[in-house]
């Protein structure tokens, strides 16, 4: 049976891994690196310096593959998401067959925390189905969410009122927004929103040296997210941010 770790490393800042992720990170010694191309090389980058950082003695194997495409342009994007499942569900089986010996263990190093909008479990899943035999262990880690309200010093709910998360596809779909938390918002769906009562709390590459944040009335700071959104965009290649919409009161 093949043994595999899920770690989350959280938003990018690797002091905010936990003392059992470095637990983890010690007892794997195979590390499965996806290459989401050249524009994404700071992601590698970002792992391995997790690697060098608690893991100074070496002692691991880094196995690094090109991450198969999902088709953005895509019509139907749920089928789209699924075909693009089932293409790294086939290139995980493989990896764990080819380059995972019996006594290894191998480990995905996950952004954030691998039970949130991170699709690792469910194409595992599906590798399972497949056939091949997995002991799998989930270590959990600071998601962006928890980054975002540390950075604007606010908390997340408040009281009395639930929080709603969901993907920046969703947001025109809600009737009355009081405490939104939007991600994977690649078509800034925010600035389509006229509510004067909104207020929103943005951060983008939260924990690194990159990181960008913008609060304020909805109305009076979007067009400056928008724009600070393309310029790092262009400028690094890729981006990933988050944000509060909250009703002011």
């Amino acid at each position: 049976m093949k043994k595999l770790l899920l770690i989350g490393i959280g938003p990018g800042d690797p002091r905010q891994i936990t003392y059992e992720a470095v637990d983890a990170l010690r007892r794997a010694t195979v590390f499965f690196v996806l290459d989401k191309g050249a524009d994404k090389q700071d992601l590698v980058r970002m792992r391995r310096a997790i690697l060098e950082r608690y893991l100074p003695q070496g002692g691991y194997r880094l196995v690094q593959v090109a991450d198969p495409c999902r088709d953005g342009a895509a019509s139907d994007y749920v089928g789209a998401v699924q075909d693009w499942h089932g293409q790294r569900a086939a290139l995980y089986a493989r990896l764990l067959e080819q380059e995972l010996a019996g006594d290894e263990v191998g480990a995905f190093l996950l952004w954030g925390e691998p039970g949130l909008y991170d699709s690792t479990l469910r194409i595992l899943e599906r590798v399972r189905l497949a056939g091949v035999a997995l002991a799998l262990e989930v270590i959990p880690g600071i998601s962006s969410i928890q980054a975002l309200a540390a950075r604007h010093q606010i908390p997340l709910n408040r009281i009395g009122e639930p929080l709603t998360v969901l993907p920046g596809r969703r947001l025109g779909e809600q009737a009355r927004i009081d405490n939104v938390l939007v991600m994977l918002d690649g078509q800034c769906a925010f600035a389509a929103l006229d509510d004067p009562h909104l207020l929103i709390y943005w951060g983008a590459y939260l924990g690194t040296a990159d990181e960008l944040l913008v609060q304020g009335p909805l109305q009076e700071v979007k067009s400056r997210i928008v724009q600070l959104r393309e310029a790092a965009r262009r400028r690094k290649g890729w981006i990933m941010d988050t944000y509060l919409l909250r009703r002011a009161l």
